[in-house]
């Protein structure tokens, strides 16, 4: 991993950029944005992906695999956070010469001073940014936008809009959200993580308060997450606006039916409106309150905030179905750190109906498995009916000794309820085994378990339909 330094000088002008990891989703979408200014894109990955070809469709010159040669004729280089430092191409540009850059500071360059939403927070942010983009867009507005994720009714992560307003997912995970020049700053919960950068729960509030205060024109904060409210009580601004269930919320969220896609009542000074979201999950419902105070704090009006988020059809990998066999539906959702796993597989419930919900789970880097691991054992064996464990997906970490999915498996009070499997092929045919019609697959994690669902399908595809028994006999 390669740590930001955002003390390094950003070019003032950048005609031929090379992205380093450009397959991910936060620097594809940031690719495409250099394209659509007319600047000339190249970029390499490990692996190949729809995203290259797609960014290669768009006129990018990519490569499959890691070369000082790939770098051309670029005069600048962005990169992601989670590359080596021996990396080939990043090793070349910095002897060169060259001005080499964080994905962050590119963003930066991207806004150029525009007025800035910046949405951060521990869950919820890449959902929140969706949401405020197609409300805008609902609205009449056009803004500019760059999201971790794929937002499913535009089918991108990023575009150049008209209007003066840019709305991000900024990025709390190495501090950088803290190099923007936000004017409207929505958190959505503040629950300490990557405690690799940050080193202590403290830390990790303290730049929350931060990056709250440095908002030009106002914080949105949620008022039913704990850590979003120790921050809360730690903020000098002037403009603080509330959303959640809690009755001081300005933006409140009650009577909550989960028949479904969530619906609810919002409550803002004094004015209810009922709303039906196309999304599930009660979380959903408060995501969708801290848009809508977004959105009054831009200046619509309430009603017409509210019924813009009902339009909202949810992002890739966020609760994404994926296929339906022998009657067993199979979703993949990216969460990755307990309080996301609960959200998802707490939505889950909500539509599974008398099915069961059998969790395919992949860690997300060995510190955070070290870290969390009763805590994802307790949610899962709470959440879940079944739990089928695969090994840690490392990322920018090298691995920890002794540290796999079984530190997670292993902590479960009932071990019928888990099953280890480190090999793929082998996790999907037990999947597809235990399974029957009605049951709920869901992958979760931040990795690659996406992959694994072709071979789930598979998998249940070719299986024998099941009519009783219970899983993990």
């Amino acid at each position: 991993m390669i740590r930001p330094d955002l003390s390094l000088p950003i070019p003032e002008r950048i005609e031929a950029a090379h992205f380093i990891g450009i397959g991910g989703s936060g620097m594809s979408g940031l690719a495409r944005m250099f394209l659509e200014r007319g600047i000339r894109v190249s970029g390499s990955d490990r692996a190949d992906s729809k995203a290259l070809r797609d960014l290669e469709a768009l006129g990018a010159r990519v490569h499959v695999g890691h070369d000082a040669a790939n770098l051309g004729d670029a005069d600048t280089v962005i990169h992601t956070g989670a590359i080596w430092p021996e990396n080939p191409e990043f090793v070349t540009a910095k002897q060169r010469g060259m001005p080499v850059i964080h994905r962050s500071q590119a963003l930066y360059w991207l806004i150029g001073g525009r007025r800035l939403v910046s949405v951060a927070g521990a869950h919820g942010k890449t959902t929140s940014t969706g949401m405020i983009v197609t409300a805008l867009q609902a609205l009449g507005d056009q803004p500019t936008f760059v999201n971790g994720g794929v937002i499913a009714q535009l089918g991108v992560s990023s575009a150049t809009g008209s209007d003066e307003l840019f709305v991000i997912e900024a990025d709390e995970s190495d501090g950088t959200f803290l190099l923007y020049d936000t004017a409207i700053a929505l958190i959505t919960n503040v629950d300490p993580d990557h405690l690799d950068h940050y080193g202590t729960d403290d830390a990790f509030y303290a730049a929350f308060a931060q990056f709250a205060d440095d908002a030009g024109e106002a914080v949105v904060i949620s008022t039913d997450d704990p850590g979003a409210q120790l921050v809360r009580a730690r903020l000098r601004h002037a403009h603080v606006v509330g959303f959640g269930t809690a009755e001081s919320a300005d933006v409140r969220v009650s009577d909550v039916r989960t028949d479904g896609p969530v619906s609810c009542a919002m409550t803002y000074r004094g004015e209810t409106v009922r709303v039906r979201l196309q999304v599930a999950g009660v979380h959903n419902a408060v995501n969708a309150a801290g848009v809508v105070a977004v959105l009054v704090t831009l200046g619509f009006r309430f009603s017409d905030a509210v019924d813009a988020v009902s339009g909202f059809t949810g992002t890739v990998r966020r609760f994404e179905l994926h296929g339906i066999e022998h009657g067993v539906s199979v979703y993949d959702d990216y969460a990755h750190h307990p309080t996301e796993v609960a959200a998802a597989l707490a939505a889950a419930r909500t539509v599974v109906g008398d099915g069961r919900i059998i969790a395919i789970q992949q860690p997300h880097t060995y510190s955070r498995t070290q870290h969390m691991a009763q805590e994802f054992a307790d949610v899962l064996e709470q959440y879940a009916d079944h739990t089928v464990m695969l090994d840690v997906y490392g990322a920018r970490e090298d691995p920890i000794p002794g540290v796999t999915g079984e530190t997670v498996s292993s902590r479960f009070a009932d071990a019928s309820h888990v099953h280890f499997v480190p090999d793929w092929q082998e996790a999907a045919d037990y999947t597809a085994a235990i399974a029957r019609p009605g049951d709920f697959v869901i992958t979760l994690g931040c990795g690659n378990v996406h992959l694994i669902i072709p071979q789930v399908l598979a998998a249940l595809a070719g299986a024998e339909p099941r009519d009783g028994g219970t899983a993990g006999q």
